[in-house]
C-alpha cells in the first residue's frame, strides 16, 4: 500500500482532477480515443490511493493553480494563484513552472523551462502529489515519505467517509423491463440496444476496447455526462474494497475531470451487489464538481457493481452535472443491464487471455524442448559417409518425398528420421513412430489406425490412430517389411491420399502425414517373392537413404566413443576423463556387430565398472558375437573346423569369393551362381558390398 501524505484543508473539494492509469493491455490502441494520437492524463493523490482522474488533449493546455481560472484548481497556501502548466509540444508532453513562489518539483528536482515528462512521473506543489501517465489501469508508484496520515481525522477536508452521503432514491438487483412479465414496445427497443451492444462486446478484442464499447452504450442511452469504468486491481481480495479500485477508463460528454464516487456509497453498492441511484449530493464533498467559476452543480450518481461468480470486481459509475435532466430509474435499469453484459464479457475476456498466456508459454516450452531434442538427437561422425548422409538428409529434408531408410539393426535409422523431420517444413509438427514388427495384424491395424468404443473386445474407449496423431508432422515406421499383406493394402490407400476410418467407425478421416520406413529386410526379395507389395514398394521408394554399418566407417569409432562417454559419465557423476590410446585401439580394431547401438551399451556398461580416471582397454567389455567379415577381407569358405557362420554369412562370402575369382565381373559370377544379374545386384546392395578399391 502506498504511504499517505498530507494535504491541505481543501485540494479534493475543488476539480483537482487527478489521473490514474498504466499499461491498458495494448498501448498502440490506447491513442486512438476520440481521436488522439498522444493521450495522457493526471492523477491525483488522497492520502492513501490515487483517485481522481483528468484528460489531457493535445492543442489544450492545462493549468494548475489556485485562482478559479485554472483548468485544475488548487487550494493550497503554497500553491499560486497560476502555478504551472502541462502542454502537448514537439512530440512530447512537457510540464513548465510560472514562476510560483514555492516552485514545482519532479521527485525531488525543480523544475525549471519546459521539463518533459514521462509516464509514472510525480511532481509535487506544496503538500499535494500529482502523477503524469499515459495509460489508466495500474498505479504509479509514490516514493517513500516520512510523514503518514495517523492523524488523518483531525485535517479538515479530508473526511471521505465523514459529512452527509447523497440520498439514495434507488437500488436494485435486477432490471425490470427483463422480466418476464415485462413486455412492451419500449422492453423491445431496449433489448434490441442490449443484443446490438452484446454483439459489439463480443467483437472486442481487449479489456480497453471493452471499456470503450460499454462506456459509449452508456452515453448514448443515458443522461449520463461523466461514466467511467473501475475494477479492482490484481492483488485486491475477494470482495474488494473502494481503495482497491482502480479507474481504467472513463469518458467526459462536456469535458469535464472525473471524480470517484463516495467510500460510503461505494461501500453499499460493493456491499450489497446492488445498483444505486443518488440524487442531492451537492453537500458530499466527494461528490462536488465545479465549473471554471467554481460555482458548485447538483450532481445524480448511478452506481452498478459488476460482478460475476458472486464476487465484485468493480463498478461502473455515472454522473449527470445538469439539475434539469438528472439521471432516473430507467437510466438505472439500462445500466444494471449493461454491467451485466460487461461482467460477463469481462471475464470471458480474463480466461481467453489467461488461457492464450499459458498457451503462448507451453508453446514457448515446447520450442524449447524441441531444440533440446535436437540437441540430443545430433548425427555424430567425421567420416566420409557421415558427411555424404548429412548432405543428402539437407536436401530430402526440404521436401514432402517418402523416404526408405536402409540399414542394419542398430545403425540408427530412427536417428535419421528424426533429424529428416527436425530439418523438414514440419518440424513444428509431431514425429510419431511405430514398430511394425512388435505388434501382429490386427494390433498393428489399430495402432495405425485406431478404433472406437465397443469396436472390438476390450475396446473400451476411443483410440486415435497414429496417422491422426502425426497429421501435418511425419509417421516413422520401423521394420516396414514386417506388415502383413492386409495392412499393406489399407497402408497404400492412405499413401494414395484416400481417406480411412477408424475400426468400428464410419467417419471418413483424412491426414497429411509424411512417411519414413526403415528396415533392414531386402524388400526387393520380399517383392519376388511376393510377401511385400510392388506398388507399396514403389509408394515407400521415393528417396532413399543408408545408414552405413560401424565397422566400414571406423574413423567415427572414436568420435562416438567420446560422446557416449560425456554422456554417461554427466549422467552417473563418475570422474572420468577419457580413454587411453590402447582403449580407443580395442574399440576400433572390433567390428561391432550391433553397429552404434551396442557401442553406446559398451560405453555405458564401461563408465559404470571403470575404477580409474581413464577408460583402460581392459576396462572394455566386448561381445563375443560373430562378426561378419568386411568386403576388404578376402572371404574364405571354411573347409576345416566346424564355425558359427549364419547362412547370410556364408551366402556373402561365396558371393565375394565368387566375384574376386571373375575379377568382379558381375554376368560372370552370376552365371557362376546361377542367378540373375540384376538378383545379384540386389543381394550386394542388401550387404552393403562394393567393390573394392
Amino acid at each position: 500500500m502506498l504511504r499517505g501524505i498530507k494535504h491541505s484543508a481543501d485540494v479534493f473539494s475543488h476539480h483537482s482532477t487527478a489521473l490514474l492509469t498504466a499499461p491498458l493491455m495494448q498501448s498502440e490502441t490506447a491513442s486512438v480515443i476520440e481521436d488522439t494520437v498522444q493521450e495522457a492524463f493526471l492523477l491525483s493523490w488522497d492520502g492513501s490511493s490515487w483517485r481522481d482522474v483528468v484528460r489531457l488533449r493535445q492543442g489544450q493546455v492545462v493549468t494548475v493553480g489556485r485562482s478559479s481560472t485554472n483548468k485544475l484548481v488548487l487550494h493550497d497556501d503554497a500553491c499560486s494563484r497560476n502555478h504551472c502548466e502541462v502542454f502537448f509540444s514537439e512530440g512530447e508532453w512537457k510540464l513548465r513552472d510560472l514562476g510560483s513562489r514555492n516552485g514545482t518539483l519532479i521527485g525531488e528536482s525543480p523544475v525549471s523551462g519546459d521539463t518533459p515528462l514521462v509516464p509514472g512521473d510525480i511532481f509535487s506543489i506544496g503538500k499535494c502529489r500529482l502523477a503524469f501517465t499515459d495509460r489508466l489501469e495500474s498505479q504509479p508508484v509514490l516514493p517513500e515519505v516520512t510523514q503518514t496520515l495517523t492523524d488523518r481525522e483531525t485535517m479538515p477536508g479530508q473526511g471521505h467517509d465523514e459529512g452527509s452521503s447523497p440520498a439514495i432514491l434507488h437500488r436494485t438487483m435486477d432490471p425490470d423491463f427483463l422480466k418476464p412479465q415485462q413486455s412492451n414496445a419500449s422492453t423491445a427497443r431496449e433489448l434490441a440496444r442490449l443484443y446490438q451492444l452484446g454483439l459489439e462486446m463480443a467483437a472486442a478484442q481487449t479489456r480497453q476496447e471493452l471499456t470503450e464499447v460499454v462506456l459509449k452504450s452508456l452515453a448514448a442511452e443515458t443522461v449520463a455526462d461523466i461514466s467511467a469504468v473501475l475494477l479492482a486491481r490484481d492483488d485486491a481480495p475477494v470482495n474488494p474494497a473502494p481503495a482497491d479500485l482502480l479507474v481504467v477508463a472513463y469518458d467526459s460528454s462536456k469535458d469535464l475531470p472525473y471524480r470517484r464516487v463516495s467510500d460510503n456509497l461505494s461501500r453499499v453498492v460493493l456491499s450489497g451487489k446492488e445498483a444505486v441511484l443518488a440524487r442531492d449530493v451537492a453537500d458530499d464533498q466527494q461528490l462536488a464538481v465545479f465549473d471554471s467559476l467554481g460555482e458548485m452543480r447538483a450532481v445524480s450518481v448511478i452506481c452498478a457493481p459488476i460482478h460475476w461468480n458472486d464476487e465484485v470486481r468493480g463498478l461502473i459509475h455515472l454522473y449527470s452535472t445538469n439539475p434539469d435532466n438528472a439521471l432516473d430509474r430507467h437510466d438505472l435499469e439500462y445500466t444494471l443491464a449493461v454491467t451485466r453484459q460487461f461482467a460477463s464479457a469481462l471475464q470471458h475476456l480474463t480466461e481467453r487471455d489467461t488461457l492464450k498466456t499459458g498457451l503462448d508459454q507451453v508453446l514457448n516450452e515446447n520450442k524449447s524442448l524441441r531444440r533440446s531434442i535436437g540437441n540430443e538427437y545430433q548425427l555424430i561422425g567425421v567420416s566420409r559417409a557421415m558427411e555424404e548422409l548429412r548432405e543428402r538428409i539437407e536436401l530430402i529434408a526440404e521436401t514432402d518425398a517418402n523416404v526408405l531408410i536402409r540399414g542394419e539393426s542398430g545403425c540408427g535409422k530412427e536417428l535419421i528420421a528424426r533429424n529428416i523431420h527436425l530439418s523438414s517444413p514440419r518440424a513444428e509438427g509431431a514425429f510419431v513412430c511405430l514398430n511394425c514388427a512388435a505388434l501382429n495384424e490386427s494390433l498393428l491395424e489399430s495402432e495405425l489406425f485406431g478404433h472406437e468404443k465397443g469396436a472390438f473386445t476390450g475396446a473400451a474407449d476411443r483410440k486415435i490412430g497414429r496417422f491422426e496423431q502425426a497429421d501435418k508432422g511425419t509417421l516413422f515406421l520401423d521394420e516396414v517389411g514386417e506388415m502383413s499383406p492386409a495392412i499393406q493394402a489399407k497402408f497404400l490407400r492412405v499413401l494414395e491420399g484416400h481417406s480411412f476410418e477408424r475400426i468400428g467407425g464410419r467417419k471418413q478421416i483424412d491426414v497429411n502425414v509424411r512417411i519414413l520406413a526403415a528396415t533392414n529386410r531386402d524388400l526387393e526379395e520380399a517383392v519376388e517373392d511376393q510377401t511385400f507389395r510392388k506398388d507399396l514398394y514403389f509408394r515407400l521408394h521415393v528417396a532413399e537413404l543408408v545408414a552405413r554399418p560401424l565397422r566400414e566407417r571406423k574413423e567415427d569409432i572414436a568420435v562416438l566413443a567420446d560422446f557416449f562417454l560425456k554422456k554417461f559419465v554427466d549422467k552417473t557423476g563418475r570422474m572420468i576423463s577419457g580413454f587411453t590410446d590402447e582403449a580407443v585401439e580395442v574399440l576400433t580394431q572390433y567390428s561391432w556387430p550391433g553397429n552404434v547401438r551396442e557401442l553406446q551399451n559398451t560405453i555405458e556398461r564401461t563408465v559404470i565398472l571403470c575404477r580409474n580416471e581413464v577408460v583402460r582397454a581392459d576396462d572394455i567389455q566386448l561381445s563375443t558375437l560373430s562378426v561378419r567379415l568386411t568386403p576388404e577381407e578376402t572371404p574364405v569358405v571354411s573347409t576345416g573346423a566346424f564355425q558359427e557362420v549364419s547362412l547370410a554369412d556364408v551366402e556373402r562370402d561365396h558371393i565375394l569369393a565368387t566375384l574376386n575369382y571373375t575379377d568382379w565381373n558381375k554376368s560372370r559370377a552370376a552365371q557362376i551362381l546361377g542367378i540373375e544379374r540384376s538378383t545379384l545386384d540386389r543381394k550386394l546392395k542388401r550387404y552393403h558390398v562394393s567393390r573394392p578399391e
